[in-house]
């Protein structure tokens, strides 16, 4: 490869990168910023509190940083849409490796990421909270491994703001989500998946009938646009939001229960 080859791709990157900031900074953003230490207590819990304190510390911020990126990305897809779009294949080809690719693919990986941390957040604190319901009667027993609804649902069932978080974190990341998406985050680690902006890309599958038969079928997939990527992951952003108000209700229960625990003397 030539220097000047080297030299005019470096402008030619330059150039759509200058026009994708152009974009993205004359454009509101589309959605929400998650707040960050949204919580208030009265003076300080006794220590028995203090990993559920930790907890929602640790969680609350994380959760929302992972939702505040999604926003992020579903704009930055919808300024590189505007970039790239009219380009030639060459160029399209050449912005999506350079840029676009990982953007795209950790992009429709967030919604699993953001629902497993929600159950992991949720079920955490549900636990720990649970000690202000009767701290005699509280085992330190959880499940460990990776967590899902099903798995927290007997430690949030006390709480009467448990069943509305739940019901606002299904759709998130559900069947609707994997049919648009054709199923990427499973066929990009599992197999072959769509590309993005251009490029076809096939598969040829095995089937083994009932009568033990073997046939193969021959598919292509046409690319994603990135405005197809944004509308589908602008979707699972509201499903997000909507779960982070759930959350915020949830842990406002919990709260007020353990202040009440905390002002009762002991016997």
């Amino acid at each position: 490869m030539s220097d000047d080859f080297q030299r005019r791709t470096s402008e030619q990157l330059i150039s759509f990168y200058t026009q994708f900031r152009a974009e993205l900074d004359q454009k509101p953003t589309t959605g929400r910023c998650m707040p960050y230490q949204w919580w208030e207590r009265p003076g300080r819990l006794s220590g028995i509190w203090m990993v559920w304190d930790q907890m929602l510390q640790e969680y609350a911020r994380e959760l929302a940083n992972i939702i505040n990126d999604l926003t992020n990305h579903v704009d930055r897809l919808r300024a590189w849409h505007i970039v790239v779009d009219p380009l030639s294949d060459e160029g399209k080809l050449a912005a999506t490796h350079e840029f676009v690719d990982q953007l795209g693919t950790i992009a429709l990986g967030l919604p699993y990421a953001i629902k497993s941390r929600f159950a992991v957040a949720a079920g955490h604190l549900c636990h720990q909270a649970n000690m202000s319901k009767g701290i005699d009667d509280w085992k330190d027993e959880f499940p460990e491994g990776n967590l899902y609804l099903h798995h927290i649902e007997p430690f949030g069932n006390v709480w009467k703001k448990f069943r509305p978080f739940v019901l606002a974190l299904e759709p998130l990341a559900g069947q609707k989500f994997r049919d648009a998406s054709a199923n990427f985050r499973h066929a990009y680690n599992h197999g072959f998946s769509p590309n993005f902006v251009v490029g076809v890309s096939g598969s040829v599958e095995r089937k083994v009938g009932n009568d033990g038969r073997v046939g193969y079928t021959f598919n292509q997939s046409e690319p994603f646009t990135l405005a197809e990527v944004a509308d589908v992951l602008e979707i699972e952003r509201d499903h997000c939001y909507r779960a982070f108000e759930a959350f915020q209700e949830l842990i406002g229960e919990q709260m007020d229960r353990i202040i009440s625990f905390e002002s009762v003397p002991p016997n």
